[in-house]
């Protein structure tokens, strides 16, 4: 079993030590995510999901406004801005203390939530590639920053996505834009490998056989594959009978050293931590 790294991220000027593995928990406020989106957002159904996110032990709040699943068109900044304000002061009415992530790749919806909601981090598929002010954006606001790697953009990725090696060419590609973000001074980076982002089911299976290879890159993995297609097209089933599916590569992912979980089923990842962290526990014994 791959021993956890023990690192740290500076969140709202508190250390969050990383020697046990996070669970980040989705809260999508866009009507055309893949799963377990707040259709027709309301403040009564944001209250709600916040308040189950919170009371099943996440320790992040990730909330997207603009959906990234394969073949999605976006929203516009306005719209995106709409629902973050409509949100983010739900959260802090629940939790003044929540750590919360904002998943968007533009600069100006970073800066927004940042500046003016006291957002802990921000999560970007695109590592900066869909906006090219959102490194300096970042380096300003000093923040932690999700980088994650995927092949095209959400309306094209899996349009026939090809590797030589898929892990070495995820790896290769976050080394390079981590190496820019520490050029300006960004010094809490973590990696994503973008499960489902410009991937065939092959390679998403390649890449989780060898996910403990991304350590060589020395900074905090985040995986999220919660519900997605790699399990529920592998099983022929649907996101919503995937749930096993996603606590058995859950399983796997932390074995290999994951330090942040993305999902959508809080209690299951924690129930799923608690095993595998047992399990470790015993490991360092023997």
């Amino acid at each position: 079993m791959q021993s956890l790294r023990p690192y740290t991220i500076n969140v709202n000027g508190r250390l969050m030590q990383l020697d046990k593995p996070k669970v980040m928990g989705i809260l999508n406020l866009s009507e055309d995510s893949f799963y377990a989106s707040v259709s027709a957002p309301t403040r009564e159904k944001v209250f709600s999901r916040v308040e189950k996110i919170l009371s099943e032990g996440a320790d992040i709040i990730d909330v997207g406004a603009c959906s990234t699943r394969p073949g999605s068109s976006g929203v516009t900044l306005e719209e995106e801005m709409q629902a973050l304000r409509m949100a983010l002061p739900i959260i802090r009415e629940l939790s003044p203390e929540a750590v919360v992530s904002v998943d968007t790749y533009r600069a100006d919806v970073a800066a927004m939530c940042v500046e003016e909601y006291g957002v802990s981090m921000i999560n970007d598929i695109s590592a900066g590639e869909m906006d090219n002010r959102m490194f300096d954006t970042i380096a300003r606001l000093r923040v932690p920053y999700i980088i994650m790697h995927m092949q095209g953009t959400p309306d094209t990725m899996q349009v026939n996505p090809q590797y030589t090696d898929v892990v070495d060419e995820v790896v290769t590609y976050l080394a390079r834009r981590a190496n820019e973000l520490h050029d300006r001074g960004v010094a809490d980076v973590i990696i994503d490998p973008g499960f489902g982002f410009g991937k065939t089911l092959e390679h998403n299976y390649q890449l989780m056989s060898r996910l403990e290879e991304l350590h060589l890159l020395e900074m905090p993995l985040l995986v999220g594959i919660s519900r997605k297609s790699m399990i529920y097209r592998l099983l022929d089933t649907t996101p919503e009978h995937s749930l096993n599916g996603t606590t058995a590569l859950n399983t796997v992912a932390l074995m290999k050293g994951a330090h942040i979980l993305r999902v959508h089923d809080v209690k299951a990842c924690r129930e799923c931590i608690q095993m595998v962290e047992k399990l470790r526990e015993n490991s360092l014994h023997d």
